[in-house]
């Protein structure tokens, strides 16, 4: 009889995955091993170029696939670990910091714990709970009744109804509630055709372009609205959304074009059955009130009681595992290496902007010598590359007070493309349209955990929707602006 644990530790072996592997890791050990005066950037220190190397690394193994992408989170962390951190060997470290500014190890290992895992967690727990109560089929019902039940219909009315908590709602927190839906109506729809794969696309597009919609839909936005308030140029809340949500429905009603014809329904029409009666007993209640409780805290636990999303993602936790809702076996369902891959996000977004080399490498531009129209397309085109593999928090956060200083520089040139806020919202807009890769945004991390989309279904979905947004936006924002509204 085979042995299972020999099978497992031999496995085949995919030639192609092999090849693509080593040209990775020749490429890596190139750029590592550079001149440093050949990236053109201006005081490019060794501790920077590595990182630069790691990112490469890391971009190219998420694309190929050469290995899982959750390994190459894993490889990510190690790498950042033991060469550019304060804990690295000690040749590689340099003396009195030759090389550069290293990283904080307790920072990189930090990434596992991140409170936005913990957010990860809670939405975990709450679609386990759902599942076992079978709750979620009650709600999913409910939510898209509106729709019909033709599956195109249905598949609309996922991506407003997600849209809409993502203007108010954390959208890691919006996709992980959105998911928890979709379970029973994956029941209802044949293994064939590409429905599902739609489905659950429209989760992480409709959380990401719905944060657009108002000022505290997503932090880039909520930076870009203080950043403009700071300079005096006050929009009120109200005018925010009164330009903003129309534009969102548009490129979500767009987006839904684009994913129903990307992937196509086998079955038109989407009937959910109810496998058995809910059984109404004291636990079938803490789940019903739990997810309740969560989502209006979700919605209303940072204005009316100072908590925020990620504290509030540890109520389902802990409710469910103090009445013993979940059990240790459910951890088992938990998809682990969607953590290990988010965390692999953050570390490496935490290595750009903690060695200094995000910074350096904007303000190698020089922006303030380019038409006003350049450094829009490259500001906007700057934001959506590094927010597809670092965080669009942490991207706004260091483009925005760059750009700020660029404008204020430029003056009255900026007149032609409706001045300072357009740059500035701009930043906001391309952030959220950054979805080509599951480490984009954590609604794809998500999206990808069920194991139903394809890193290559959801760059084709994510770069196609993503490009076509940025369009919209910056259509919408250069009419407003110029007319004096935004």
């Amino acid at each position: 009889m085979e042995n299972p644990v020999e099978k497992v530790l031999t496995g085949d072996f995919n030639k192609r995955k092999g090849v693509m592997f080593l040209i990775v890791a020749l490429l890596t050990l190139f750029i590592w091993n550079m001149p440093t005066d050949w990236f053109g950037i201006d005081n490019l220190t060794i501790v920077q170029q590595r990182v630069i190397a790691i990112f490469v690394m890391a971009v190219l193994l998420w694309l190929t696939e050469a290995i899982p992408a959750w390994a190459t989170s894993v490889t990510i962390i190690f790498v950042l670990l033991f060469c550019v951190s304060d804990s690295a060997f000690n040749f590689l470290q340099g003396s009195e910091g030759s090389a550069g500014k290293l990283l904080d190890y307790q920072g990189v290992m930090a990434c596992f714990a991140d409170p936005t895992i913990i957010l990860f967690l809670g939405g975990f727990i709450l679609a386990i709970a759902a599942t076992k109560s079978n709750l979620d089929v009650k709600m999913a019902r409910a939510m898209i009744a509106p729709f019909g039940k033709k599956s195109e219909n249905v598949l609309l009315g996922f991506i407003l109804i997600t849209g809409i908590f993502s203007m108010f709602i954390s959208n890691t927190a919006t996709a992980a509630m959105m998911l928890t839906f979709l379970t029973p109506v994956f029941k209802s729809l044949p293994a064939s055709g590409k429905g599902r794969i739609a489905l659950t696309m429209a989760i992480p597009i409709g959380a990401n372009i719905g944060g657009m919609g108002t000022p505290i839909g997503t932090p880039p936005n909520a930076f870009a609205y203080k950043t403009l308030g700071d300079l005096g140029m006050n929009i009120g809340f109200h005018t925010w959304m009164a330009i903003m949500v129309p534009m969102v429905f548009v490129m979500l009603i767009v987006a839904w074009y684009i994913v129903k014809k990307l992937f196509p329904f086998a079955k038109k029409t989407i009937e959910l059955e109810i496998s058995g009666d809910t059984e109404w007993n004291w636990r079938t209640w803490i789940v019903a009130i739990t997810f309740l409780v969560t989502i209006l805290l979700w919605i209303f636990g940072k204005d009316l009681f100072g908590i925020n999303a990620n504290t509030v993602a540890m109520l389902p936790i802990a409710v469910f595992a103090f009445t013993g809702v979940i059990t240790s076996e459910d951890l088992k369902d938990i998809d682990w290496e969607v953590i290990w891959m988010v965390a692999g996000g953050f570390a490496l977004g935490l290595a750009m902007n903690g060695t200094g080399l995000a910074e350096n490498a904007v303000k190698s531009i020089p922006f303030s010598h380019f038409n006003p129209i350049i450094i829009l397309i490259m500001s906007g085109l700057i934001c959506y590359l590094l927010s597809n593999f670092i965080s669009n928090t942490a991207t706004a956060a260091l483009l925005i007070p760059i750009l700020t200083v660029v404008c204020h520089g430029m003056g009255d040139k900026l007149s032609t493309i409706g001045g300072t806020p357009t740059i500035i919202i701009g930043i906001a807009i391309a952030a959220s349209c950054a979805m080509m890769l599951p480490i984009s945004t954590p609604p794809n991390a998500i999206a990808y955990s069920t194991g139903l989309i394809e890193q290559k279904d959801m760059a084709k979905a994510g770069s196609i929707v993503g490009v076509i947004s940025m369009i919209i936006g910056y259509s919408v924002l250069i009419v407003f602006c110029k007319l004096g509204i935004l």
